[in-house]
């Protein structure tokens, strides 16, 4: 973009609380917060400016599985949900993004797509622990790597010494390990999920499943000194063991879905494969559990994992928890369904912004932005805190009209979403890579 925009709100979000300011952009950059007085944007009362929020945690799928979802209804489903930066997951792409021509080819994929910026993980699997530093090169934000089947043929999972052998390299350059901790013999040891009824799959997938990988990724993570970062924490019994390692001083982080805060398996009904995802909703206790922890910053911040697929993988018709594909598509809803809950539990919109903004983009070494202060790029979300609606599947931007929100009355609504200082029209994203 270029020249000077202000926009005045009565309410601005920033790291130090919130302020009635004019906010001055130039260039696409905040270059001034000063006093409240007349600007050439002035919200109303009732809208607040919060910094665009950063998405640590969305799989695309393109190229290979744009069926599944694509960079533009995901980024268009991004902006409509205030969101103005994600970072897309290696393993549902074709091919999946594990070295260097596969990134180039990903990147290629996304032109004349974007309509927010985009960054890009790196995977970890079984064989290629010589790619992670030319991926680490070509500015991927880290790695993924999951403990047990990932689901997709293309992107499976290290085994135990294979996790350490990765943990070893990428710690060599100070890179970031991000792991989907559940333990496979714990799972496999359990009833195989299969039919219509939601306890039976929850029952599948046990916290101990969670707790155990969760202890052995903490163990190697202290052999080897690699950054270790946990995906979608579901259970609340693993809290103590992240406590205790935050406590000791690994460097250990820990993200939660706006659904793992939302919903309780008691409400599930049988069928409702909508709901499924991997590792699973589980019960309203757990839930609270979570709540206290984000609170208490034991877990440091919240993404969607967007993990859309088609309506027939979802076995809407057979309501299948077996069969059906495990992923919750939520990029366009995480922000107010995270402040209705947060809001009722006494949290503020600057916890919110945290959580949501400034640490993912913390996390991901994309620190120009995720915060409103000068030197940061002008990136905000218009939200209206107090503002009700129902979610229509109608008015989703993803690509496949599925989502366990739909039908749910949640709190806040986004009326704006600016990148660089414009509202977002058309495809204005970039491919972005972190500052190091």
């Amino acid at each position: 973009m270029s020249g000077t925009t202000v926009i005045a709100a009565r309410r601005v979000v920033t790291p130090t609380g919130e302020r009635a300011c004019r906010v001055e952009v130039t260039e696409g950059i905040i270059t001034a917060i000063d006093a409240f007085g007349p600007a050439p944007v002035e919200l109303p009362d009732d809208q607040v400016l919060l910094p665009g929020l950063v998405v640590s945690h969305v799989h695309v799928n393109e190229p290979g599985r744009t069926e599944w979802e694509g960079f533009a209804t995901a980024t268009a489903a991004a902006a409509a949900g205030g969101v103005t930066t994600i970072v897309d997951m290696p393993l549902n792409s074709i091919p999946a993004t594990v070295d260097v021509p596969a990134l180039t080819a990903k990147r290629a994929s996304t032109a004349g797509k974007l309509a927010v910026d985009v960054a890009f993980w790196g995977g970890a699997i079984p064989g290629n622990a010589g790619e992670l530093a030319p991926l680490h090169e070509a500015g991927v934000v880290g790695f993924k790597c999951f403990l047990l089947p990932s689901g997709v043929d293309e992107f499976p999972p290290l085994d135990p010494a294979g996790l350490a052998t990765a943990m070893t390299a990428i710690a060599a350059f100070d890179g970031l390990l991000i792991a989907h901790a559940e333990d496979e013999h714990v799972i496999d040891a359990q009833p195989a999920a299969q039919g219509r009824a939601y306890r039976d799959f929850l029952a599948s997938r046990p916290p101990e499943a969670e707790t155990t990988a969760i202890a052995a990724l903490l163990e190697t993570a202290r052999r080897t000194g690699c950054r270790t970062h946990i995906v979608h924490l579901s259970s609340a019994e693993a809290l103590p063991l992240i406590a205790a390692a935050k406590a000791e001083g690994l460097p250990v982080t820990v993200e939660t879905c706006p659904h793992y805060l939302t919903f309780e398996a008691e409400t599930i009904a049988d069928g409702a494969t909508d709901f499924k995802c991997c590792p699973p909703i589980r019960g309203a206790a757990n839930r609270e559990q979570l709540w206290a922890a984000l609170l208490d910053d034991t877990i440091d911040l919240v993404v969607s994992d967007h993990s859309p697929c088609t309506i027939e993988a979802k076995r809407l018709d057979s309501g299948d928890f077996g069969a059906a594909w495990g992923g919750i598509a939520s990029l366009q809803l995480g922000l107010p369904a995270v402040w209705t809950g947060a809001s009722a539990r006494g949290a503020t919109l600057l916890q919110v912004a945290h959580w949501m903004a400034a640490a993912p983009a913390a996390l991901t070494g994309l620190t120009d932005r995720g915060t409103i202060e000068v030197g940061r790029q002008a990136d905000f979300a218009v939200f209206a805190p107090d503002e009700p609606f129902t979610v229509e599947i109608a008015a989703l931007r993803h690509r496949n009209p599925v989502s366990p929100y739909a039908g749910r009355e949640l709190r806040g609504v986004v009326h704006e979403t600016y990148l660089r200082g414009e509202p977002i029209s058309g495809t204005p994203g970039r491919m972005i890579t972190p500052a190091r």
